[in-house]
């Protein structure tokens, strides 16, 4: 199969009448976007980000940039999950740089990730806000193709995010683990043999209401969801999910994104109106 060296540009820019619009654009295979839709509710721009393809292959290198200006708001999502597939020889990556203005909203959603068995991937993720810019970030995992007896079959999978507010470093991560790691990891967790990851980012100025969002998502934990929440320097949040399986990660998402609304309205934005 041909090797797909795709990138994704978007820049939104808010207009003189306030509504976010797309100033620039473009894509190449396998990215596509939809129509991109205004939420009033929220004031922000829906896009999703469509893969026409299969999924990630062996020699695939996809570059994506977003970045969100003054007074703009963008969210993005996914319709599907991103598959990587089995690879024979070689290795895919995903390089995604995210920056926010002050005053604009950028909300990154995608729908998770499944490894399947004997892939190879890499995604750098780098994110960079100003002062008085906002940003959620989620990234999901799922373990591979649970049905098919693929969990946790992956060769090689490295996750590295990088979050700097105001040029300066505020969280840095790398999961580089097999998925036999992970899955001991699990199973010493006792989420089980379909235990999902969720890892999400949050950057926005300390309220005063902060105490009672974080109370809510606290309460989410349970009932086959681990949830945890982490302050970051300088500002912003990190939130940690681990569910029995997917459709409890993304219920536990759906859940966390609403305790979240109460004090950041944005992400009351609904990513699956299209």
């Amino acid at each position: 199969m041909s090797e797909f060296s795709g990138h994704l540009l978007l820049q939104a820019a808010a207009r003189a009448n306030g509504r976010t619009a797309l100033a620039a654009q473009s894509f190449r295979a396998p990215y596509h976007i939809s129509k991109p839709y205004w939420d009033t509710d929220t004031r922000t721009l829906l896009v999703q980000v469509v893969n026409p393809t299969a999924g990630i292959l062996a020699g695939d290198r996809l570059e994506s940039a977003i970045a969100v200006g003054a007074g703009a708001a963008l969210l993005v999502t996914t319709p599907s999950a991103s598959r990587v597939f089995q690879m024979k020889g070689g290795t895919a990556e995903c390089h995604q740089h995210f920056s926010v203005a002050a005053g604009g909203w950028l909300e990154m959603m995608p729908e998770p990730l499944v490894p399947h068995r004997g892939c190879r991937f890499r995604q750098t993720t780098r994110i960079e806000v100003a002062p008085g810019g906002g940003m959620f970030f989620a990234d999901l995992l799922m373990p591979g193709r649970v049905a098919h007896g693929e969990a946790w079959e992956w060769e090689k999978l490295c996750l590295e995010i990088e979050v700097r507010l105001g040029g300066e470093l505020i969280l840095r991560e790398r999961l580089a683990q097999s998925g036999e790691e992970l899955r001991a990891l699990a199973d010493f967790a006792g989420s089980g043999p379909a235990a999902c990851f969720g890892n999400a980012v949050l950057v926005a100025p300390a309220g005063e209401s902060d105490a009672g969002w974080r109370k809510a998502v606290e309460a989410l934990h349970g009932d086959g969801l681990w949830v945890g929440v982490s302050p970051l320097r300088l500002g912003g949040w990190n939130l940690k999910l681990v569910a029995s399986d997917g459709v409890k990660l993304r219920r536990g998402l759906r859940d966390m994104r609403r305790a979240l609304a109460t004090a950041f309205p944005r992400l009351a934005c609904d990513p699956r109106k299209l």
